[in-house]
């Protein structure tokens, strides 16, 4: 829609350039939704019913909707697809939901997250010539190999991610943990294995993201000592989930790092544990266990949880008695800290999206790409971290300050 343009350059919606960038922004995602659909709908093309009849065909658009993107708000309609196929196991129907723009979705993410989504997504490249010139207002430099040169330079900014010295990085904090975004990786049982950490000023980053094994010592053990090659000093403390691997590791390369399990997964793995009409209240005392107002609670709470399910889920209570001083670390670091160090919700959270947003196809191209896309939408994502609760305490934490039950008793000489 054209705009009507003023002597000083402004419009009715704001300034001329604005127009033109939200109008190439309503393009771009209007072409990209329109090849999503028509792939979607070309994969399922031989499924037909008993008269011959597509099962999986367009039907019209979505009402319109304002989506608020970098370029500001635009107005999108999003493509229908009538799925009448039925999963045989469950009897429910089958329903297209768009990965580039689900229902919900009310904020696009930047042009720079665009583009790695789109190629995860298994538009080819050829795919991407009319959804970027759209965009672009031109098709010149867009050419398929122009984007395979694109790829390429997502796969060299991954090698020097993992190459960079971090030596001037000291991580006080580290989350660890072996996430499964659907992507397709060198084996089939390789996972991506990501360490973020806190810093002295208390802001998060992206320490490494590479291949491997979740449950392999070896694994974990290579990609820690190449980081502490580079320079990475050891931790104060690492949060991460049951997997043996990592706390062998840990103890082999970073000796000095004291462990917190990750509660999330300690939690779900003990639900799993117990039959469903006791979950509800199992998930109940496993929340009094770590909201305790300091350790000796805490402990006394592990108790109650035994006596209450001992008898009849051993397995399950052994689970926190087991591993319950590494349950409870988080109590001797500043209470300020506890919400971020009880869980690995910060990987959690963000690889979710990622898990959400990426998917197995042919379109991912090699292991090595499609580690690197995953590394380009978590490195998007970094952006928009937010630094721990009272950073300024991460400062004593590595000083070697001492807390109990998440008070301040003892300052390090220097800070006294």
């Amino acid at each position: 829609m054209l705009s009507v343009v003023n002597e000083d350059g402004t419009t009715e919606t704001g300034s001329l350039i604005d127009d033109i960038v939200r109008e190439g922004a309503r393009r771009m995602l209007a072409a990209a939704l329109e090849a999503e659909v028509n792939q979607y709908i070309a994969e399922l093309a031989d499924q037909k019913d008993e008269r011959g009849r597509r099962l999986v065909v367009r039907n019209g658009y979505h009402h319109e909707r304002a989506v608020t993107t970098a370029a500001g708000a635009v107005q999108v309609r999003a493509p229908r697809v009538n799925d009448r196929r039925v999963d045989e196991a469950t009897g429910e129907r089958q329903r297209f939901s768009s990965k580039i723009l689900p229902p919900w979705c009310r904020k696009s993410p930047k042009v720079s997250e665009v583009l790695p989504l789109l190629y995860l997504h298994g538009l080819s490249s050829g795919d991407f010539v009319p959804a970027l010139e759209q965009f672009l207002g031109s098709a010149a430099g867009l050419s398929p190999a122009t984007i395979t040169r694109l790829t390429k330079q997502w796969t060299d900014d991954h090698a020097a991610f993992q190459a960079r010295d971090l030596s001037d990085s000291d991580f006080v904090y580290v989350w660890a943990d072996g996430v499964h975004p659907k992507v397709r990786l060198g084996q089939v049982h390789s996972c991506v294995l990501v360490l973020m950490g806190v810093r002295v000023d208390g802001s998060k980053e992206l320490i490494a993201l590479d291949e491997g094994l979740r449950e392999s010592t070896e694994s974990w053990a290579d990609l820690l000592r190449d980081c502490r090659r580079r320079g990475m000093r050891d931790p104060a403390l690492v949060v991460g989930d049951g997997a043996m691997g990592l706390w062998k590791a840990l103890a082999e390369v970073f000796p000095a790092a004291r462990h917190q399990r990750c509660w999330v997964h300690k939690t779900r793995n003990v639900i799993n544990a117990v039959p469903k009409s006791a979950q509800p209240g199992a998930k109940k005392a496993l929340q009094e266990i770590y909201n305790a107002e300091d350790r000796a609670h805490g402990e006394r709470a592990v108790k109650d949880f035994a006596a209450t399910y001992g008898a009849k889920w051993p397995k399950a209570v052994k689970k926190i008695t087991d591993d319950m001083d590494e349950l409870l670390t988080f109590y001797d670091f500043p209470a300020e800290h506890w919400i971020h160090l009880r869980t690995t919700n910060p990987i959690e959270s963000t690889f979710a999206t990622v898990r959400l947003r990426t998917k197995v196809t042919r379109g991912a191209g090699s292991p090595a790409a499609a580690l690197a896309m995953v590394f380009k939408l978590a490195e998007s994502a970094q952006a928009r971290w937010r630094a721990v609760t009272t950073p300024h305490l991460v400062t004593l934490v590595r000083a070697g300050a001492r807390f109990e039950n998440g008070l301040l008793v003892e300052r390090p000489e220097a800070a006294a």
